[in-house]
């Protein structure tokens, strides 16, 4: 009978096969990256009076403008169904029309380039000098108006994270008493931060804040003692500096211990609210 046992190569060659798979392995989907594209259609135009216009404003529909291409002062007229701007380009039978803002808004949409074209070019736009109207920049209104919510959210979330102690001085600063829970002076920082976000973001990095609030610390704990007419050291009842009727002795201080000659006695102090 023939053998039929494999021999040591095959067996050898068959155990370093690579083994079948039972299912093929899935593809790997790729993400789609999503990619901005701004519309590049031209979009419609807005012109707004700059003061006064009442329910309709009505400007003047032919004046004169220096024109730079042929340095020379040419009119200008709206014609509807004229191509050109200027008079001297005009048909014989041009007819104006009425250019009307109302609610002191004009729009002018992208069918109408003529009446773009006049509104760019009017002496009374202010962009040339003139006070009857300006071109509104939208992408610009757009981007300041997500400036100030996003200056907003930041002064927001400066009173929910900061700890309280870095909150005082700001508080301090602004007139908000400071003698009550921590809750009640985050609610009123709050308030002052909705209501002006950009200064009240600014006063963190305010070096008066910091002084102002340690002159005032110093008058409540008696380092300091402030009368009518100026600081005094309340221990040796020393005058540090004078204040004209009129003056608050406590801002006059602050002013006084930001300078070069106050910086001693600013540093004093510091060094005595740290000993508390």
């Amino acid at each position: 009978m023939a053998n039929t046992k494999p021999s040591a190569n095959a067996r050898k060659s068959a155990s370093t096969a690579s083994p079948k798979t039972t299912a093929e392995t899935p593809a790997v989907k790729k993400e789609y990256s999503f990619k901005h594209v701004e519309d590049p259609r031209p979009k419609v135009a807005s012109f707004q009076v700059l003061s006064g216009g009442g329910i309709v404003f009505k400007i003047p529909t032919k004046t004169t403008v220096f024109d730079k291409k042929s340095n020379r002062v040419r009119e200008i007229r709206y014609c509807p169904n004229e191509p050109s701007i200027y008079t001297d380009e005009q048909s014989e039978n041009a007819q104006r029309d009425h250019i009307l803002f109302r609610d002191k808004m004009l729009f002018v949409p992208v069918e109408k380039p003529n009446l773009m074209d006049f509104m760019i070019a009017h002496p009374g736009n202010k962009a040339n000098g003139g006070n009857l109207f300006s071109m509104v920049d939208k992408s610009r209104s757009a981007e300041e108006e997500l400036e100030r919510e996003f200056t907003q959210f930041e002064a927001v979330a400066m009173v929910r994270d900061k700890d309280i102690s870095e909150l005082l001085p700001v508080a301090m600063f602004l007139g908000i008493n400071t003698k009550r829970k921590s809750a009640e002076i985050r609610r009123d920082l709050l308030m002052d931060a909705k209501k002006n976000p950009t200064r009240f973001v600014e006063l963190f990095d305010n070096p008066q804040v910091k002084c102002k609030s340690a002159v005032m610390q110093a008058v409540e704990f008696q380092i300091v003692k402030e009368k009518t007419d100026g600081m005094y050291w309340f221990d040796s009842n020393r005058l540090i500096i004078t204040a004209a009727a009129g003056l608050d002795p406590v801002d006059v201080m602050s002013r006084f211990c930001l300078t070069e000659k106050g910086a001693s006695t600013y540093d004093r102090l510091l060094e005595e609210l740290d000993r508390l």
